[in-house]
C-alpha cells in the first residue's frame, strides 16, 4: 500500500510540475509573438509630405496635389497596416489640386476618398514639416501634383528632410510631379541625389499635352537629367515606376500603385 501511494504522489507531483510548464510557456509566445506584431508595424511608420502650394502660376488658377496620387498609394499602405503621418510646408490643409477632382480623374481609390472622413480630416490638419524628424519614420512619400514645382523642390526643410531619410537608408518615394522636390537634394557624397540614377516622372511630352509647359518654373524630365539622372519613361500616361537603391519615382498619375507596391516591398 506504501509503494502504491508513494508512486501515485509521485505521478501527481509529475503531473502538476508538467501543467505548470505549460502554463508558463504560453505566455512567453504570446510575448514572443506581440514583439513581433510591434516590429512590424514600426517598419510600416511612413510619412507623407504633400506640397502647400496652391496656385498655378500667373495663370490665375488653382493647383495642389493630385488626388490619385495621394489616395492610391495611401490606401495600398494602410490596408497592409501602415501608420501614415502627413506633412506640408505650411501645416494645415494641404490643397487639392481642381483638376483631379473631376469624373474623368476618379479612381476607385479617390471614390473611397471621398467617403472616408478620417483621411479628409488628415489633409485639413497636416503637420508642420519642420516639427518632423526623419529618425521616427520608416519611409517617406511624395504625392505630385503640379504644387511640389513651386514649393517643394526649394523648401529647406524639405530638401534637409529627404537628405536625412537617405542617409539613414530609408525608402524616399516620388510620383509624377513630386521628383521635383529633388531638385536641390544632395547624396551622401555632395552630388545630386539623382546623379548616375534610373529615375523618372512627369515626362515633358505629358506637360505638353496639359498645355503647362510655358507655365510651369521647370520641367520635371529636364530637371531630372540635368542634375545627371538616367532618366526613362514610356509612352505618355502609361503606368510606369523604377527603383535604383532606396530611391523609388513614378512617371505619372498611372503609376502611383507601381511607386506604393515598391514601396512596400522595400519595407519588407
Amino acid at each position: 500500500m506504501k509503494i502504491i501511494h508513494t508512486v501515485s504522489l509521485a505521478l501527481t507531483l509529475i503531473m502538476a510540475s508538467s501543467c505548470n510548464n505549460k502554463s508558463n510557456t504560453t505566455p512567453s509566445e504570446t510575448v514572443l509573438e506581440d514583439n513581433i506584431e510591434t516590429k512590424t508595424e514600426q517598419k510600416m511608420n511612413i510619412l507623407f509630405v504633400l506640397t502647400s502650394h496652391d496656385k498655378l502660376g500667373d495663370t490665375g488658377k488653382k493647383t495642389g496635389f493630385w488626388i490619385e496620387e495621394f489616395a492610391n498609394p495611401y490606401y495600398s499602405l494602410l490596408d497592409k497596416g501602415a501608420t501614415i503621418t502627413l506633412a506640408t510646408p505650411k501645416g494645415g490643409a494641404a490643397p487639392i489640386d481642381p483638376s483631379s477632382d473631376t469624373p474623368d480623374a476618379s479612381t476607385e481609390a479617390t471614390e473611397r476618398y471621398k467617403k472616408d472622413a478620417t483621411a479628409q480630416d488628415k489633409i485639413k490638419n497636416t503637420k508642420v514639416l519642420s516639427t518632423i524628424d526623419a529618425k521616427d519614420f520608416d519611409a517617406v512619400f511624395y504625392p505630385g501634383g503640379h504644387g511640389p514645382l513651386w514649393d517643394l523642390a526649394n523648401d529647406k526643410t524639405s530638401i534637409a528632410l529627404i537628405e536625412a531619410f537617405n542617409a539613414q537608408q530609408k525608402p524616399i518615394a516620388f510620383v509624377c510631379h513630386a521628383p521635383a522636390a529633388l531638385k536641390s537634394v544632395k547624396g551622401t557624397d555632395g552630388q545630386p541625389l539623382v546623379k548616375g540614377k534610373k529615375v523618372t516622372g512627369f515626362t515633358n511630352s505629358e506637360e505638353a499635352a496639359v498645355q503647362l509647359t510655358e507655365v510651369v518654373p521647370f520641367l520635371v524630365e529636364d530637371m531630372l537629367s540635368e542634375n545627371g539622372g538616367i532618366y526613362s519613361k514610356k509612352e505618355d500616361w502609361a503606368a510606369y515606376a523604377i527603383q535604383d537603391g532606396n530611391l523609388i519615382t513614378g512617371q505619372n498619375p498611372a503609376s502611383s500603385e507601381l511607386v506604393a507596391d515598391k514601396l512596400l516591398d522595400a519595407l519588407k
